[in-house]
């Protein structure tokens, strides 16, 4: 099992009404949330860590991870409210206000992690949960506890406006890519990271230095390129089609990845280690290929294994 370890909110979509301003249509979202919804809309045994509330909201968010065959048994339950994100789309492209104060995600500390059985063979971390505090320190604490015996990747999304303390940001950021075996990172993502070196082949090699496994690079329309540490590099081109918005896009990309090195029998720390280039040609132009259906439709939906 896959389990997905983070934030499950509501996107607040801006929808037409039929006179009047636009209104805000409640989607089930948040970056972990997605991933988690794509890998089991595209087969793979998954399972979702978050935190949740027990409102209206929550509900909707159990029974949209439910509906998609995702795995709830792990959610931690409580009567915070939901965190809510409401969005601005310009020209598809998607920016978030969100309303996170005293949380059902937020507020978990590292206590409430649960001890992990044997099914799970992998863990997936990333979005806002590794930036709010309390929960981004129990996340890192799961992560480090779990590292040396689960394959481990992480899409850190830095969004700079939810970092209170950079310097300790940082620090917790670093040691999580340390322990990690798969990193995706977008070029904004990197320059973050590394803002001292403006080169971006020594970026990914220092990122791969520091102990990942296989870096992805995406960039968006032009497409993402995979760096293994055994010196293989691959670049494949995003697929073409009428974008509707972006929402879930990068989400749905990670799944892919995810989703087709365990069909293939590769989510393995050795496996990911020695990916050969045909191979990971294979894994990056299927996740471009998932990715490229949730950007063909309004908010994050991605595609179920038989729209492929």
């Amino acid at each position: 099992m896959i389990l997905c370890c983070g934030e499950a909110l509501i996107d607040m979509i801006p929808t037409a009404t039929t006179q009047g301003p636009d209104g805000f249509v409640p989607h089930s979202g948040g970056a972990v949330f997605n991933t988690a919804i794509a890998l089991g809309r595209l087969g793979a045994q998954t399972g979702m860590l978050s935190g949740i509330s027990t409102d209206m909201f929550g509900r909707q968010l159990i029974d949209g991870l439910e509906a998609s065959h995702v795995n709830t048994s792990r959610v931690i339950f409580s009567d915070r409210p939901t965190t809510l994100a409401f969005v601005q789309l310009t020209d598809g492209h998607a920016t978030y206000d969100f309303y996170d104060e005293n949380s059902a995600g937020r507020m978990l500390v590292p206590d409430d992690m649960p001890r992990l059985t044997d099914e799970i063979t992998a863990l997936f971390f990333g979005g806002i949960s590794l930036a709010c505090e309390p929960c981004a320190d129990a996340y890192a604490a799961l992560l480090l506890r779990e590292a040396d015996q689960r394959v481990i990747m992480m899409d850190p999304n830095i969004r700079p406006g939810f970092i209170k303390d950079i310097p300790r940001y940082r620090t917790r950021l670093t040691s999580m890519i340390t322990k990690a075996d798969i990193i995706k990172v977008s070029d904004e993502d990197l320059n973050w990271i590394m803002p001292d070196i403006t080169n971006q082949q020594v970026q990914i090699a220092a990122l791969l230095d520091s102990g990942p496994s296989l870096v992805v690079l995406t960039r968006g329309s032009e497409g993402a390129t995979g760096f293994v540490a055994n010196g293989t590099e691959v670049s494949v081109p995003a697929q073409n089609v009428v974008a509707v918005d972006t929402v879930g896009a990068g989400d749905t990309f990670n799944a892919g990845i995810l989703a087709k090195l365990s069909q293939l029998g590769l989510l393995g720390k050795t496996e990911v280690k020695n990916l050969d280039a045909t191979t990971l040609e294979t894994v990056l132009q299927y996740g471009a290929k998932v990715a490229s259906i949730t950007v063909s439709r309004s908010g994050a939906n991605p595609p179920w294994a038989k729209e492929l």
